[in-house]
């Protein structure tokens, strides 16, 4: 393929290759030129033109395919638009030429369509430089149409219009004649040229004014003769067409119109007319018409009904929106008057008039709900609704005449129906998708729009009353607060107008429409609704016996709202499930007796009384199982099945009765079958075992019927076949944008599309994906639905024998029926029986005996050869299963053998499609049928199918067939590859374009190609590259493809080549085909564009979003896009988008990709981002009253927030013009993530002096904190927008950007924060969520918000906290207001969620301020220590967290009860399933009994912080919880109606204080321990956190301490749950945090200890101390029990944290060969705070014990601790010691002065014990090979405290007192002056021990050699301060030596040192020019010898008089030293005292 990339031909490379590989060769080099000639140099293009020319001119004779002669004319329009254009005549000519040649032989044709391919580009590109010529050519190629077939006709339409295109208005002389010729192909039998046809027209119309004027009529006419017979895209087209052109007509300018003719505009009243002529009459003109209005038959056909809708859509969208606001009212009136009594005959039938309906719908949903902003949709909401209220006049009129005669006008009533029925679906619609947005609109009194709805609940036509129904559903979904309001309203006229049958069902619909809303509202309803309603349901069910008048009603009424009440859910159905079960027992008599006693009693009306009750029953049943599964026990199943074997019986009666009763009985039958199927299919087929013979036969009779006429297909089969085959039937299936209209023209002429009034029981459910409005179908075809579900389930239950007669009778019935009859049956039972297949294959059941394979197979197979194409889908489908069922090999074999046998043999279209189906689905169900061979007979077959030129379809089926093979095959496939691929190309190449299905098959015989090769494509021999160039060319090919699904397959081709080989996909030329598809008119395209991009932003989001812009910058063509990415970039093309789309599953892609992008770019296009959320937020600024906050104001405390909203009229226009809600949250939502990004992406995006700094260094950064004025601004404007959802987001963000940016510093006001400038707008944005209307969602998160705020410090002044403070005081003042005061609008559990988010918000804001006064009391204690604090920032500090702590303060009475009581809530529902009973009845302070269960998750969600706040408080009041107001009696309790879980009873007994914090005491505990026992893996961190610090608070007081110390096992178990907490949570803070709690406990103990041995020693006062019992653990035998013992929990905890950190520790490790003991280690900084607390916790633990205990203790305690030493004893450079070394030591020494060490019963194990402590110690440091690393100063401080710290005897012995002494030694010769120094720090300690039994070895031997060091460094003289440091140290020991010395010795030492230090003194000269540590050492030698000069006076006389030099050197040093003393003192006087003071202070402060 590289050879093909040359500007000339490659006629060398092209003249070797085969037939096929030329055809690639020449299509792969016209790609590339096409690529190259623009970007190469004219002259280069001049020199080869003539030779270029000749080549492409001469493939024109080569008959190219479509693709290939399309890519020539293209690239000779470039060559000759770059090149001399003068020889392009010689080309017209020619191409004439070929165009008249008389060869008609079919081998000729591609030339002479080539030629006219050729034409058409070259006038479209070189336009008016041909303009002399263009006469011949189009009366030449008009000419040729004449008597060209359809591929001609085809391509010269498309031609005409690229003619038009270029030469634009020149071309007007052939208007006319290019118009006639194209009214022709517009009706003509190819739909393809009809296309074309109207494609042509299109442009035609853009120039030719005589189509939009004089001939506008025939225009029309002939469009809706086009429409006739057309399919899905002829209808596109065409209604383009003419929607376009009336358009024009509307709005065309007058002036241009009279330069040329005078023309007449029309009005809209007239275009609208004339659409609605053909809406009504279709395609017949207006004389034949008015014919046949006299003859009363009905001449319009759905097609052309479906095709004016959408022309209808087409021109108000070109009108567009701003026109449509303007016009609305007159649209609405004449859409409206489509469907009323003005035109009786196009709602003639029942099916007539739903069809209309359908389109009316359709028209308004398009245009409103696409084309109009919120504000504009509240409008015409408004205008609706007008339209209601005047046709509520007119029937009101009517039905109230009493004059008989004059009723006749009844007619108007009826006729009134549709047009109410549409007017009411799209107020719903409307109101449905502004969701809170239309709370205006509603409270608008003068609109009145619930009264509107509401008043037509009682119009006479069920339609109506059901669609009124609907609507207020939609209000209800829309707006929550309303559903209860809504229910009172309508329960109320229920009960008022029982006697009236309209309002009877009228107003029961209402009430099951708005209960099936309540689970779209998460705030739910009262709970008590539904008791009400249980109660008005039994009532009509009562009293319906009572009036015969509307019996029938009351019957239907009660049922339908006991089924309704049943989509509440188990929570709610639980309370009425006995009363609903003794409905349905007594509905059905209890004995097959009673029931044929009742059939020969009844008549007519009491039969259709009791069948509609029972079907009731069953559908109430049918919800109950469906929607309430939780409850469907066995019990409860047991007490549902009595009445089923009657329900049964009486089905089989139904025929019998229907004969005696007649036809009346005909549809409440036929509802009643219906219900029953459904609710069998429901329950587990074991119930109703005895009734299945029953049952199978009715549903054979229903199926083989003889009066069931309708062959219902489409709604049939779709489901029972295989997703992927319903593409084989074209677009008919397929999901497009107008599927809600498309639907009915599948139902075929004779079936009404489903509609509400089929069955008013759907009013509750929900509508199916992507409707409105549910939409069931007929009661015929949904019995025969229902059947078949039904059948598929039973037969697959029944005994295998029965199966056999089953089947043989309904073949025997298709057998005896012909014709139309046949082909019903034939599908009903072909239906089932696919459906039993498919039932069976899910439960892996067995088909049975081969009998009964023979009539299964005989069936299946005579459907594969039906001529019903779906049937043979279905069949096919069948078939694979039937094999998969029987499971053997054999069998499936021979089915394939048949099929084989078929296909080589048949040669009708039907078989060869059937059957090749079927070869593809049983490879897709049984992988690779076994055999190689089979392969590739199926393959070999399969390519000859779809080589069949002649037929389209066969080729269709057998591509798809094959692409079902390679799919499943996947290896076995990989010697097929080459050929296939070869294959795909070839017909890519040369299948004309009009066979569109074709190529959607290759297009899918591809794609399972590429995902075989898979990653293979990467490959780079070249084997794999002609494979991956084949691809990439099929790709191309398909792209080029006029037909959009064939391009969808194209992009998704090439959305997988791209995951596999992303290098060989051009990304560029890519995005730029998604870029022109983004806003295709066809669904699937655009869903495979945003598949597409979903994926390739994944891996390369920035380069994708560049591409998209360059492309449209580049975009030379006329690609005009609906979306703007020129200025909002990809990105914002996209949230446009977002806004415009209705398809849901696009709208989730288009999130996904918009996610993907923002994570992978947003931090590095900040701003963009940024200002892409602003302008989608802010768009919405102008539709509230709410502008702009003016952020600029700084601090003005004395501005008042509602001054901050200033109005701002911002004209600019918008990119976004009034986004939809959904896409503001969206935008919302995308800052919270934009915020998240930012923070993993640097600091600086949160530090704005960094920030300031870098954007200076390079401007082209960005950084978040920058742009926080616009962040709070969006956050703002969200959270006071009208809609909930947006409020929500909003106050997220504010909580978002609250907790980011709390400390951020303002750098020009030092020691304020930058947030601070913003506290008005925060405090603005807060208020409304406050308002007493506000959802309690909303308020719950502004609570969030305001504990946040608060809590964050952001405002340090308590004036302005206050405002904010205030809204939470109103919170509070609601909370102790009680239930009584609780909203009634919502469900109980809405109130519990608020008052729970206010009491955590509480608890938020009393934790930070006690943890702030703890700080500052901290702080405080240290400045003052530092200095005496006058400084005002810190007073300000201090007054800021008193005030925030005063501020709580004044509720705390309150709020701690309130506290109490929730958490008491909160342990009652922790409780176990199994004591439900023991629950206090009413249920808990801020809970009902019923509404348990939703409120749980609130309560798990704010817990935790109200744990911790009353923890704190119980801290701060000591436990002592009296409340002064009410004295004793009552305390703790709480202020809401109910008290602490006592009942009244148990009141009167007043509990004693000890006995009420015993409760608060085991409520708390109960709770922490509960959590942590089993904290869920989904529960956050920072619950687990606040429990901690709730139980270490808890127990920093002494009353819970004793109660924990006095209580062991309570003390042990709480261990065991920190242990198992440590054990299961890795967090570095929760396991410090548990080492807090363990300290605490352990400190209990102590203290329980000592207290228990003072009160002994007290009570025993002088008695012998011998005989004291002994306390503490261990008693007098040592042994501490497992599970017993607090001692052993705590050092199990202690050993798993040590051992997790070092696990070097445990021997078991050690002593594996895997672990060596290796070098010390330096742990992370959370690891050795861990180690530390450990060992802290493990030195306490010997005084818990008996000296017994202590000693069973004591060797582990060693190990341990030593083990820490060694294990982390690393040397750092400054001598400093680890922080675990440290806590070791200290551990050490703590254990060491023990009491235990010293008590007489464990003091000599001890002894021992501590010795060989000390030989362990020792034994670290001896360097044997492997432990040399250890730091010797850890050790030697080691070894001092040994040696300082235990009693005389454990380290006086001998042998151990030499190895420490030999240690010093080591050190003191040490190289590092580290190690000395540490050295001469320990032994000076040592020397000064009092007992000198212990010190005075270590002199003896050690102090000799000091002083040795010392008097070496005479000669050296120290270096560095290092060394200088040494230095001093040994005088210091020398000097502490002499102090010791007795009075003999004392002389000597002085002796030596006074030399020593007079040396390192300097005389005056010296003095100046020495080092620093030379002036150093001299001046502290000088100070020492001052000392000791005067202390030992006798030696230091006698010394200097021995030495003269040494007196000089002495004296000229002093007074050198009194000199300079002199020099420093004098400047310091000059300096100002108090300025230096002052800086010291603040720098002291920071």
């Amino acid at each position: 393929m590289e050879l093909a990339h040359s500007l000339l031909l490659n006629e060398e490379a092209y003249n070797q290759l085969g037939e096929f590989q030329k055809a690639e060769f020449i299509f792969e080099w016209l790609r590339f030129l096409e690529k190259l000639l623009p970007v190469t140099s004219r002259a280069d293009v001049r020199e080869k033109q003539k030779k270029l020319a000749e080549q492409l001119l001469s493939l024109l004779n080569s008959s190219p395919g479509p693709p290939t002669r399309r890519l020539i004319a293209k690239n000779l329009a470039i060559l000759y638009s770059i090149g001399d254009t003068l020889s392009v005549y010689q080309t017209v000519d020619k191409c004439n030429e070929l165009i008249r040649s008389k060869d008609d032989s079919p081998s000729y044709l591609p030339t002479k369509l080539a030629a006219v391919v050729c034409l058409g580009y070259l006038y479209k590109k070189l336009g008016r430089i041909l303009g002399n010529s263009f006469t011949d050519t189009v009366g030449n190629v008009l000419k040729a149409m004449k008597n060209a077939e359809s591929q001609g006709r085809y391509e010269i339409m498309l031609s005409l219009q690229n003619i038009l295109n270029g030469l634009g208005a020149a071309a007007t002389p052939c208007h006319r004649d290019i118009y006639k010729a194209a009214r022709s192909c517009l009706t003509d039998r190819s739909m393809a040229v009809r296309c074309a046809a109207a494609k042509c027209l299109l442009e035609l119309q853009k120039e030719a004014v005589f189509m939009w004027s004089t001939d506008l009529d025939s225009v029309a006419t002939l469009c809706f003769k086009s429409f006739d017979g057309s399919n899905y895209d002829v209808r596109l087209a065409v209604s383009k067409l003419l929607g376009t052109v009336l358009a024009r007509a509307v709005t065309c300018k007058q002036a241009t119109a009279s330069a040329r003719q005078n023309v007449r505009k029309i009005s809209l009243d007239e275009a609208m007319e004339l659409l609605g002529t053909g809406f009504l009459r279709g395609s017949s003109g207006f004389l034949r018409a008015s014919g046949d209005i006299l003859k009363g038959i009905s001449s319009v056909s759905r097609d052309i009904r479906v095709g004016v809708t959408q022309a209808y859509v087409v021109f108000v969208s070109t009108l567009g929106g701003q026109w449509l606001e303007r016009n609305f009212s007159a649209l609405l009136s004449h859409i409206l008057d489509l469907v009323s009594q003005s035109h009786p005959k196009a709602i003639q039938t029942q099916m007539d008039a739903i069809c209309c309906r359908r389109c009316i719908s359709f028209i308004l949903r398009a245009t409103v709900g696409g084309l109009l902003g919120e504000k504009a949709q509240i409008a015409a909401a408004k205008e609706i609704c007008q339209a209601i209220w005047r046709l509520k006049k007119v029937v009101d009129v009517v039905m109230s005449d009493g004059n008989l005669e004059t009723r006749i006008g009844t007619t108007d009533v009826t006729a009134s129906q549709h047009v109410l029925v549409c007017a009411l679906h799209e107020l719903g619609s409307l109101i449905h998708g502004l969701g809170t947005t239309a709370a205006p609109l509603l409270q608008d009194s003068s609109t009145g729009v619930l009264d509107a709805v509401i008043s037509v609940i009682l119009h006479p036509s069920i339609s109506v009353r059901l669609a009124a129904a609907w609507c207020l559903r939609c209000i209800a979904v829309a707006l929550p607060s309303y559903v209860s309001p809504l229910l009172d309203r309508c329960i109320e006229r229920l009960s008022a107008l029982k006697s009236s049958p309209d309002a009877v069902t009228g107003y029961s619909f209402a009430v099951a429409a708005l209960l099936g809303a309540v689970k779209h509202c998460p705030l739910g309803i009262p709970h008590g609704k539904g008791k009400v309603i249980m109660t008005v349901a039994e009532d009509l069910l009562c009293s319906a016996s009572q009036n015969s008048r509307i019996s029938i009603q009351r019957t239907q009424a009660g049922w339908l709202l006991v089924a309704s009440l049943m989509t509440l859910g188990p929570a709610v159905v639980q309370h009425y499930l006995p009363r609903m079960l003794l409905l349905w027992k007594c509905i059905f008599p209890l004995s097959p007796k009673d029931l044929e006693t009742e059939r020969s009693r009844g008549d007519s009306f009491t039969w259709q009384v009791t069948l509609e009750g029972r079907a009731g029953a069953l559908c109430a049943i049918k919800t109950f199982v469906s929607y309430c599964g939780g409850l469907l026990t066995d019990e409860v199943i047991q007490r549902l099945l009595p009445p089923l074997p009657c329900a049964v019986d009486l089905l089989t009666r139904l025929p019998s009765i229907h004969k005696m009763y007649g036809n009346a009985l005909k549809t409440p039958s036929m509802t009643y079958r219906h219900r029953l199927y459904e609710l069998l299919a429901l329950l587990p087929p074991k119930t109703y075992e005895g009734k299945f013979c029953a049952i199978l036969k009715e549903l054979v009779a229903d199926f083989t019927a003889t009066d069931n006429q309708t062959a219902a297909s489409t709604f049939l089969l779709p489901p029972l076949c295989h997703q992927d085959d319903l593409l084989l039937l074209g677009p008919f299936l397929q999901e497009t944008d107008h599927r809600f209209i498309e639907e009915q023209l599948l139902l075929g002429s004779s079936i009404a599309g489903g509609s509400l009034e089929y069955d008013p029981y759907s009013i509750y459910e929900k509508a199916a994906e992507g409707d409105s409005v549910p939409k069931p179908l007929p009661p015929a075809l949904s019995v025969i639905s229902a059947a078949v579900r039904l059948f598929g389930i039973i037969f697959s239950h029944v005994a295998e024998s029965q199966r056999l007669q089953v089947l043989e009778k309904l073949l025997a019935s298709i057998k005896q029926t012909k014709g139309a009859r046949q082909q019903t049956v034939q599908l009903n039972i072909v239906s089932a029986f696919s459906s039993f297949l498919k039932h069976l294959a899910s439960c892996k059941g067995s088909l049975g005996p081969e009998e009964v394979r023979r009539p299964a197979l005989t069936l299946v197979m005579g459907a594969l050869e039906s001529n019903n194409p779906l049937l043979r889908c279905a069949a096919a489908e069948s078939l694979a299963r039937l094999a998969q069922v029987v499971a053997d090999s054999a069998f499936t074999a021979g089915l394939a053998q048949v099929s084989f046998d078929k296909l080589k043999s048949a040669r009708d279209v039907v078989t060869r499609t059937g059957h090749s189906l079927a070869l593809g689905s049983l490879y897709r169900y049984l992988g690779g049928i076994g055999s190689t061979q089979h392969l590739n007979a199926c393959v070999g077959i399969l390519y000859t199918l779809s080589q069949d030129s002649t037929s389209p379809d066969v080729q269709t089926w057998a591509l798809h067939s094959l692409s079902l093979i390679i799919d499943s095959a996947g290896p076995l496939y990989h010697v097929h590859v080459e050929p296939t691929l070869s294959l795909v190309v070839m017909l890519l190449l040369t299948v004309p374009p009009a066979y569109a299905e074709v190529h959607q098959s290759l297009g899918r015989c591809l794609n399972a190609l590429i995902t075989m090769l898979g990653p293979e494509l990467q490959g780079s021999n070249t084997a794999v590259s002609a494979l991956r160039s084949s691809c990439l060319l099929g790709c191309a090919v398909m792209q080029d493809n006029p037909d959009c699904l064939v391009q969808a397959q194209a992009i998704s081709c090439l959305q997988q080549l791209h995951m596999f080989a992303p290098r060989h996909v051009n990304l560029s030329s890519l995005v730029s085909c998604l870029c022109v598809n983004l806003c295709s008119s066809y669904l699937l395209l655009r869903r495979a564009v945003l598949a597409c991009l979903c994926q390739l932003v994944q891996r390369e989001a920035a380069e994708v979003s560049e591409h998209a812009v360059a492309f449209v910058k580049d975009c030379r063509e006329d690609f005009t896009p609906d979306i703007n990415i020129r200025e909002v970039g990809l990105e914002g093309a996209l949230l446009s988008l977002l806004d415009k789309e209705l398809d849901q599953r696009l709208c989730q892609d288009i999130r996904e990709t918009l996610s993907h992008m923002l994570i992978s770019v947003a931090v590095e296009k900040l701003s963009f981002w940024l200002k892409l959320c602003k302008d989608v937020l802010a768009a919405s600024a102008d539709f509230t009253s709410v502008a702009s906050v003016d952020t600029t104001q700084e601090e003005e405390g004395t501005k008042e927030d509602d001054d901050v909203l200033t109005s701002e009229t911002d004209e600019r226009s918008h990119p976004f013009t009034n986004p939809k809600w959904s896409t503001r949250v969206f935008a919302a939502e995308c800052v919270c993530k934009i915020i998240s990004h930012c923070e993993n992406a640097g600091r600086a995006h949160f530090d704005i002096t960094l920030a300031q700094e870098r954007k200076q260094r390079d401007s082209r950064d960005d950084f978040l904190v920058l742009h926080l004025a616009d962040l709070i601004r969006m956050a703002f404007m969200a959270a006071t927008d009208h809609s909930d959802q947006l409020r929500l987001s909003g106050l997220q963000t504010l909580l978002v950007i609250v907790r980011r940016f709390a400390s951020v510093p303002e750098p020009e006001f030092p020691g304020h924060v930058i947030l601070e400038q913003y506290q008005a707008n925060v405090g603005a944005a807060l208020r409304p969520a406050f308002a007493p209307e506000t959802p309690p969602d909303v308020t719950a998160k502004a609570c969030q918000v305001c504990s946040a705020w608060i809590a964050s410090g952001v405002v340090s002044d308590l004036n302005d906290l206050r405002r904010v403070h205030q809204l939470l005081i109103s919170s509070l003042t609601k909370v102790q207001a009680g239930k009584e005061a609780q909203s009634q609008l919502y469900n109980e559990s809405a109130s519990t969620m608020e008052i729970l988010a206010v009491l955590k918000a509480w608890a938020e804001v009393y934790i930070v301020a006690v943890e702030r006064e703890k700080n500052q009391g901290d702080a405080h204690k240290q400045t003052l220590t530092i200095t005496n604090s006058t400084d005002e920032s810190y007073r300000d500090l201090t007054s800021s967290a008193d005030g925030l702590l005063d501020l709580v303060q004044a509720d705390l009475g309150t709020l701690s009860k309130l506290w109490l009581a929730a958490l008491q809530d909160f342990a009652l529902l922790t409780l176990p399933s199994e004591y439900a009973s023991q629950l206090p009845v009413e249920g808990g302070a801020f809970y009902t009994a019923e509404t348990i269960e939703n409120a749980r998750p609130h309560y798990h969600n704010s817990w935790a912080l109200i744990l911790y706040a009353t923890a704190l408080w119980l801290t701060s009041t000591g436990f002592l919880v009296i409340d002064p107001d009410e004295g004793v009696t009552n305390l703790s309790r709480p202020v809401t109606p109910t008290t602490m879980c006592q009942d009244s009873s148990s009141r009167a007994a007043v509990k004693s204080p000890e006995d009420v914090n015993t409760d608060i005491f085991h409520l708390i505990l109960g709770i922490s321990v509960e959590f942590l026992c089993s904290p869920r893996s989904d529960s956050a961190m920072e619950n687990i956190t606040s429990c901690l610090h709730a139980l270490q608070a808890f127990l920093d007081v002494p009353w819970p301490r004793s109660k924990i110390g006095g209580d062991q096992e309570l003390g042990v178990e709480l261990l065991n749950v920190l242990h198992r907490l440590i054990l299961t949570r890795e967090s570095p803070d929760i396991q410090l945090a548990t080492l807090e709690v363990v300290q605490q406990i352990l400190f209990a103990a102590q203290e329980h200890v000592r207290e228990k041995r003072r009160s002994a020693e007290v009570d025993d006062g002088a008695a012998e101390k011998e005989t004291l019992p002994e306390f503490g653990e261990g008693k007098d035998t040592g042994g501490l029990v497992p599970g017993k013992s607090l001692v052993f929990a705590t050092l199990e905890l202690c050993v798993c944290i040590l051992v997790r950190q070092l696990p070097q520790l445990n021997p078991k490790v050690t002593g594996s060969p895997a672990v060596k003991a290796g070098k010390p280690q330096l742990l992370s900084e959370s690891g050795s705070k861990l180690v530390a607390a450990a060992l802290v916790i493990l030195s306490d633990i010997p005084s818990v014990c008996s000296p017994e205990g202590s000693v069973s203790v004591l060797p582990t305690i060693l190990y341990l601790i030593i083990g820490v030493l060694r294990e982390t004893a690393v040397k750092l450079p400054d001598g400093q010691l680890p922080l675990t070394v440290a806590a070791s030591l200290q551990a050490l020494k703590g254990i060491l002065s023990s009491p235990m060490a010293r008590a007489e019963k464990s003091r000599t194990a001890w002894t021992e014990l501590l010795r060989s402590a000390l030989v362990t110690v020792l034994d670290c440091g001896d360097p044997d090979g492997a432990q040399q690393e250890l730091d010797e100063v850890s050790l030697l401080t080691g070894i001092t405290v040994f040696i300082l710290s235990t009693s005389p005897e454990v380290t006086t012995i001998e042998c151990l007192q030499k190895r420490c002494i030999e240690k010093f030694k080591i050190a003191l010769d040490s190289k590092d002056p580290v190690v000395q120094l540490k050295c001469y720090q320990l032994l000076l300690s040592i020397f000064q021990y009092p007992n000198r039994a212990v010190s005075y070895p270590y002199i003896h031997s050690l102090a000799p050699s000091i002083v040795g060091k010392l008097q070496e460094t005479e000669k050296t003289k120290p270096e560095n301060s290092a060394e200088l440091q040494v230095i001093q140290e040994g005088i210091k020991v020398v000097a502490a030596l002499i102090a010791i010395a007795e009075e003999e010795h004392r002389a000597y030492l002085v002796a030596c040192l006074l030399p020593l230090l007079i040396s390192f003194l300097l005389d005056e000269n010296s003095l100046g020019s020495a080092t620093n540590s030379a002036r150093n050492l001299h001046e502290f030698a000088l100070q020492n010898v001052m000392q000791i000069g005067p202390q030992y006076s006798s030696v230091f006389k006698k010394v200097m008089a021995s030495s003269p030099t040494m007196k000089a050197r002495l004296e000229s040093a002093v007074k050198g030293n009194q000199e300079s003393i002199k020099v420093k003192t004098t400047p310091k006087h000059a300096k100002n005292p108090g300025k230096s003071s002052s800086i010291q202070l603040k720098t002291n402060f920071f």
